[in-house]
């Protein structure tokens, strides 16, 4: 059996049959497979790192975990992996460049959560997101000639609120954008950058992504840095949540659109160097700000969340003393990031080892290393419930800048 190797997958800590459970599915969506396995193979997972044969994984199973896998049992979970496209090998390279053709096929990135996050009938969208205005009360906006939008991207449900404030002040900012350059989240990605050169649409038409600028970011950081995990788009929701919303406040209608999903900078942590010093995030900010200066209508949207704390995320439960704490270190994030102060932002989350694993980091870090100097004013915040025993919180935050 060739060397296995797990490709980078959603795995999700579940109760399945009243036993905790790994949920298994494809960012990619390159199969309607998904897998649940008992806890007890989470060790085998992280042992299926493309350096080990099925023996040594049977000797480091022992060695590392105290764990004797029956005889067969591992190349059965290979078998299954494979079976679902799991594994990194010629079947997934075949099935991704089949998807990738079908992707570009369509007329736009097929919508994830419409008709279940939100209206598929941009009418009844239209009346949602006006009745959540509405009830945000009053709020003072930031000029048209504002830079920078912070938007959570959790769904509507818990954060209707936030949003709307956070669109609110930056109304006149979205009608005035000639083109958007919108910064995710990427929750699935290793990959630092990952570009698209589909569109994203919502209920009110399709936001053409701008062609031209998407060739130069990849002519910048390389072809297969920029489009290697193109696919990561189909499965991520941080772009569309927040794009609908753009284009709501543009009263549908379209503008060009650059969207980037950005990777996790944990990698920095122990670095000696900020993560903007980082060679191929260095060629993308450079590139990004060409196009600003080139581009002095665009406007800059950073995607992100939070904190996320609690059983929810394989922490300890949430009680009000870490509330009151997870309450502070976002008043301190949010007080730098209003500030413009990306390097302070970065000093806060490396001083606690991103604790309160923040999903925004990359895209908060990177928007503001793009724009340069800014500074806003905080237009919400939220607590959510994450957990149905109220023992899990994701923390959300807004703001308009310029």
């Amino acid at each position: 059996m060739p060397i296995p190797k797990l490709r980078s997958l959603n795995i999700q800590a579940i109760s399945y049959q009243n036993a905790p459970a790994l949920l298994l599915q494809d960012p990619f969506q390159l199969s309607e497979r998904y897998l649940v396995l008992p806890q007890a193979y989470g060790p085998v997972l992280y042992l299926l790192d493309g350096s080990r044969d099925v023996a040594s994984i049977r000797n480091d199973l022992y060695a590392h975990f105290g764990i004797s896998a029956e005889n067969g049992a591992i190349e059965e979970l290979i078998a299954a992996l494979d079976e679902a496209i799991f594994l990194e090998n010629e079947r997934f390279h075949a099935a991704y460049a089949e998807a990738l053709a079908r992707y570009y096929a369509l007329p736009h990135r097929p919508m994830l959560l419409v008709g279940q996050g939100y209206p598929a009938d941009a009418d009844e969208l239209r009346a949602q997101f006006d009745a959540y205005l509405a009830a945000a009360g009053p709020v003072t906006p930031m000029p048209a000639a504002g830079k920078l939008v912070f938007s959570p991207h959790i769904d509507y449900q818990r954060g209707h609120e936030v949003y709307a404030r956070v669109w609110k002040e930056a109304e006149e900012m979205a009608r005035a954008a000639e083109l958007v350059i919108i910064l995710g989240t990427d929750h699935y990605s290793s990959h630092p950058i990952t570009l698209t050169r589909q569109s994203y649409a919502t209920p009110y038409g399709i936001l053409p992504t701008e062609q031209l600028l998407v060739d130069r970011l990849a002519r910048a950081i390389g072809e297969e840095a920029a489009f290697a995990g193109e696919l990561y788009h189909l499965g991520e929701h941080s772009l569309e949540l927040v794009l609908t919303w753009l284009h709501h406040m543009r009263r549908g209608q379209p503008v060009p659109v650059l969207p980037v999903l950005t990777g996790s900078l944990i990698p920095f942590l122990d670095a000696s160097y900020s993560p903007a010093d980082d060679p191929l995030l260095a060629r993308f900010l450079a590139e990004l700000r060409t196009i600003l200066q080139e581009r002095p209508r665009s406007l800059v949207v950073a995607s992100g969340d939070l904190a996320h704390v609690g059983p929810a995320f394989d922490g300890d439960r949430v009680d009000a003393a870490k509330l009151a704490q997870i309450r502070r270190l976002d008043d301190e994030m949010l007080e730098k990031l209003a500030a413009g102060d990306a390097e302070g932002f970065w000093r806060i989350i490396k001083r606690e080892r991103d604790e309160n694993n923040v999903c925004g980091v990359a895209p908060f870090y990177l928007s503001l290393k793009t724009t340069g100097p800014v500074e806003g004013v905080r237009a919400g915040y939220a607590v959510c419930p994450a957990d149905e025993q109220n023992t899990s919180v994701v923390t959300i935050g807004g703001m308009a800048l310029g």
